[in-house]
């Protein structure tokens, strides 16, 4: 990896196609070369400047602006060339291929941009991957997440778990390696104090973590209930298109439809699926096993009953399956249908249980489903201050960390090693040192930089 950071790097990091403006960028000890052949000389720092962009007959491939970023004042940290002309493919691809005809310059491999910026100490591994969460963000929360990240706000709290774990260690280090300067450290009363404050932090960490893990990977919302209850004709009504075949034959959906939406600037999953009922059919029957698959991973249920049936039947069916599964909470009863039964859309709350009146074929009553969605959806979106954008890398780190740290408190509640508990806190903190990039192995950083566009 050291030895590709010695070549240099070019990409157009503007999207492909055409568009007003194109932008090149190039990274490198030998960007000053490329800025010599390219514009005739090296730009002053920072300035912008106009200029011809040449090839090697010196003919002019087109005319834009040129900055010149020395390194280590730039993204990479390297010496940085940026070339912005008119966002034609044809021109930029003539001017990508002049830069790669001058020695020793090549294509950029997705991400090395940023992966340079994290190997030069530009970025920690979160700052560098809240990059690419950025530019594939799905709303406005996820938006303004990404560039918390971006600016350091996850990392800190990080640091500052690393920083209550180096304290403690560094009292441990002295008691084992100066005992004959009879430091006053009651260890013993110290100790438990210490760790389980530093669990309580962990664990508000993890919290907001998880939170944000959510907010990155959208809400899973999963519509279930019997067939024909009208489960794939609010599905087509939240998505805005007819994704979902509607008949009034039982068992039409059998297998599982996916879509995202946007509501009000929040990512919702849909998945319809299969309606639950006894059946002979095979087919039929391994979607209704698919449905209940998803209905496990889903942060929220929507169950849609036809409210035309028999009040009876309707609280016999919705009873069977909250009895079928774990989590009652996720579970939100929609009573569909209400155009023919000719009640008004509403939200009732009974025996802790919640019901929603609609219609999904008028639209009555969805804007009411939509607010108690954005409601429930845990809170957060009222204080996205409480949350910090995580991936499931950051969430396993996080959670070994706590592991180790549970360990540790009972490994010294066991036998007071001062010893053990040095080794078992080293351990924790490599675990926090690998969540910011401190410690990690070059197949990580390929995987994770490997999700980047070429160009960033």
């Amino acid at each position: 990896m050291n030895d590709q950071l010695k070549d240099t790097i070019v990409a157009q990091i503007t999207p492909q196609g055409r568009g007003a403006v194109g932008i090149v960028r190039v990274s490198g000890v030998k960007s000053s070369n490329v800025a010599k052949e390219i514009l005739g000389k090296v730009p002053i720092p920072r300035y912008i400047h106009y200029a011809s962009f040449l090839d090697s007959k010196k003919n002019i491939i087109d005319k834009g602006i040129a900055l010149w970023f020395p390194g280590p004042n730039s993204y990479t940290g390297e010496d940085v060339l940026e070339l912005q002309g008119h966002g034609n493919p044809i021109i930029l691809d003539v001017l990508v291929k002049s830069i790669i005809s001058i020695k020793d310059i090549r294509i950029a491999k997705p991400g090395e941009f940023s992966e340079r910026a994290f190997l030069n100490g530009k970025l920690d591994l979160i700052q560098a991957e809240s990059v690419i969460d950025l530019i594939n963000a799905t709303s406005q929360y996820t938006v303004k997440l990404s560039l918390e990240s971006l600016q350091g706000l996850f990392s800190l709290r990080i640091k500052k778990l690393m920083d209550s774990i180096k304290n403690i260690r560094i009292k441990l280090e002295v008691s084992i390696n100066f005992p004959e300067e009879n430091i006053k450290i009651d260890l013993f009363q110290l100790i438990p104090i210490t760790l389980k404050n530093i669990i309580s932090d962990i664990n508000k960490v993890l919290d907001s973590a998880n939170k944000g893990y959510i907010f990155r990977e959208g809400t899973k919302v999963v519509i279930a209930g019997p067939t024909n209850a009208g489960k794939s004709t609010l599905f087509n009504f939240l998505t805005g298109i007819d994704a979902a075949i509607v008949t009034d034959i039982h068992g039409t959906t059998r297998d599982l439809l996916r879509e995202s939406v946007n509501i009000n600037g929040m990512r919702f999953d849909l998945v319809d699926t299969a309606g639950l009922r006894e059946t002979s059919d095979k087919i039929e029957n391994i979607g209704i096993q698919r449905a209940y698959q998803e209905i496990e991973l889903a942060e929220h249920i929507l169950f849609v009953v036809d409210n035309t049936c028999n009040q009876f039947e309707l609280s016999k069916i919705y009873n069977n399956f909250l009895s079928s599964i774990k989590n009652k909470s996720k579970v939100v009863i929609i009573l569909n249908k209400i155009d023919l039964t000719l009640e008004s859309a509403s939200i009732k709350i009974i025996s802790g249980l919640t019901f929603i009146s609609l219609s999904a074929y008028t639209g009555d009553g969805i804007n009411i489903l939509y607010r108690y969605l954005q409601k429930k959806d845990i809170g957060m979106y009222e204080n996205t201050e409480s949350v910090l954008l995580a991936r499931r890398r950051h969430l396993d780190l996080l959670n070994k960390t706590l592991n180790q740290i549970l360990i540790s408190l009972n490994n010294w509640s066991n036998t007071n090693d001062v010893c053990v508990l040095a080794e078992d806190l080293r351990c924790a903190q490599n675990y926090l040192g690998s969540v910011l990039g401190c410690v990690t192995t070059e197949d990580i950083l390929n995987n994770i930089f490997s999700e980047f566009c070429i160009g960033k």
